[in-house]
């Protein structure tokens, strides 16, 4: 039987098949209440967004997020995509920096919605070539083969 996962988060599965991730923080978000809404109620997307570091602020961005069905005014599309400020210590803003200098990559993991307030986990890490992205779906495989094994 599959493992069902927490109802609480938005992941962006992409991060962890095309990035090797090394370390990972825990930020807030500069919301409006409508995104909040949206959020808690799971109509916001990951894929392809990324983490910027821009006056010394980190902002996330090209995050979706749909408006509710029942909010009146539709949003247009730049609206839903905006950049939303990260809420960071000064010192964990400083190590995206010399993680940026180093060649990593800063990417939203999954957003998390069960508490009061709504954070996003990124995570620091490299980009995963052709032939390690093959090895993963490799070692992927035969994980469940050996598990499928166990069972019978």
């Amino acid at each position: 039987m599959a493992k069902k996962q927490s109802t609480n988060t938005i992941r962006n599965k992409r991060a962890s098949f095309d990035y090797d991730i090394k370390d990972t923080l825990l930020a807030g978000l500069v919301l409006t209440g409508a995104e909040t809404r949206s959020l808690r109620e799971h109509h916001g997307s990951l894929q392809g967004a990324f983490v910027q570091i821009k006056d010394n602020e980190a902002w996330l961005v090209n995050a979706l997020i749909t408006p509710l069905k029942t909010n009146v005014a539709n949003l247009p599309s730049e609206v839903q995509n905006r950049n939303r400020k990260l809420l960071l210590k000064r010192r964990e803003i400083d190590s995206l920096i010399q993680a940026k200098t180093q060649g990593n990559t800063v990417v939203p993991i999954k957003l998390l919605t069960n508490g009061r307030y709504i954070k996003v986990e990124i995570g620091i890490g490299r980009g995963k070539r052709k032939y390690d992205k093959r090895q993963t779906i490799k070692q992927r495989d035969q994980d469940r083969d050996a598990k499928r094994a166990i069972k019978s």
